[in-house]
């Protein structure tokens, strides 16, 4: 398993040679530092732990300072970990860059998508609408939401209007196209979640199943 973050961002196009386009997304991923090593004895698993992104002395706490120091960092944005199965061939101050990475490979991305705010059901859940003529008055109404006399009550999980986005999402099975070291970039098949310049893991993936 290999784990790195970054930032999206944004999308565009590769074309092959035969001038197929394909659309990618461009993950600026990396440099993350190890800032953790954890062990069964010590911890009960085995995890390394990634830091990304400086953060200035002033808007960190004094822990987050101390924490840092021991891997001989600057404090970090973003903290994750990695879990692994058998013990970590890394150690703490080792740097994880895009060339984990290579063409090919199939990841899956974590990201926190977009939120909209306060969503009515036809953008929340792609409910249909009703006629806007002959005097209707459903045009975009969730219509009936409960039972009659029994149970008289709206069952739990009702798809209704409400909060819409900004949960964290996991696309998986999506291809490396390419991996451009020089400037810590990877440009991923498809689309990923989240708006441009927000944060992203990045991690080899778990099935390994290529998406049609």
């Amino acid at each position: 398993m290999t784990l790195i973050l970054g930032r999206k961002k944004g999308m565009t196009q590769l074309f092959a040679e035969d001038g197929t386009a394909t659309g990618v997304t461009v993950v600026a991923a990396g440099p993350c530092v190890v800032t953790q090593v954890r062990d069964e004895e010590t911890d009960g698993y085995n995890a390394v732990q990634l830091g990304f992104e400086d953060v200035r002395d002033k808007r960190s706490a004094k822990p987050q300072r101390g924490h840092a120091q021991k891997a001989g960092t600057a404090p970090k944005r973003f903290l994750r970990e990695d879990r692994l199965e058998g013990g970590a061939e890394m150690a703490v101050g080792d740097v994880v860059t895009v060339d984990a990475f290579a063409d090919g490979d199939l990841v899956d991305v974590t990201g926190t998508t977009k939120g909209r705010g306060f969503a009515g059901t036809i953008k929340r859940h792609g409910f249909s609408r009703g006629p806007e003529t002959h005097g209707s008055m459903n045009v975009r109404a969730p219509g009936s939401i409960g039972c009659s006399a029994y149970p008289g009550k709206v069952m739990k999980g009702k798809r209704m209007s409400g909060h819409y986005g900004a949960n964290r999402h996991t696309t998986k099975n999506l291809m490396v196209m390419r991996v451009d070291p020089q400037r810590g970039l990877l440009f991923i098949k498809g689309a990923i979640p989240g708006p441009n310049g927000g944060f992203v893991q990045v991690r080899t993936a778990r099935t390994g199943i290529k998406k049609g």
